[in-house]
């Protein structure tokens, strides 16, 4: 089953038990996979929607709530902060699991170590092997504030 099939299950689910916070999350996400399906359409580069596109969206998504929950935790607007976080939680149990700091950092480190990088002008062949190997599994936003640190030792 792809992940947009199984997000309208989980939708059809939500409707017959009346959650509404659920209803209304499944609801964004499937509008915004639709506009995804329109914009994969047209243009140039003519594709069919994708399970990979579905998680880049996911990814997005997850970013766009973690920056309002982390606002609404500085404002104390617990109200707000609630929704938000029920989305993040919803939307962040499609992705694949993200890797703790412990093991992003064994990660990196092995990788620097394997491609002998020393310096600051080898951090984009590090990335690059990063997202080569551990596309969904890593944060490389906390990925590359790592490979700073261990590469200007």
């Amino acid at each position: 089953m792809s992940l947009k099939e199984t997000i309208e299950t989980e939708y059809k689910n939500a409707l017959k038990s009346k959650d509404k916070g659920k209803i209304s999350t499944y609801r964004l996400i499937l509008s915004s996979i639709k506009d995804l399906d329109i914009s994969n359409r047209s243009g140039p580069n003519k594709k069919e929607t994708d399970d990979n596109d579905i998680k880049k969206l996911f990814k997005k998504m997850a970013k766009q709530r973690a920056e309002s929950i982390d606002i609404y935790k500085k404002n104390n607007r617990s109200d707000l902060l609630e929704i938000e976080q029920n989305e993040f939680n919803i939307i962040t149990s499609f992705l694949p699991k993200q890797l703790g700091d412990e093991d992003t950092k064994k990660i990196c480190e092995e990788i620097i170590s394997n491609l002998g990088a020393s310096s600051m002008k080898d951090m984009g062949k590090v990335m690059g092997e990063l997202k080569k190997k551990y596309a969904d599994e890593i944060d490389f936003a906390k990925a590359g504030v790592l490979l700073k640190q261990l590469l200007n030792k």
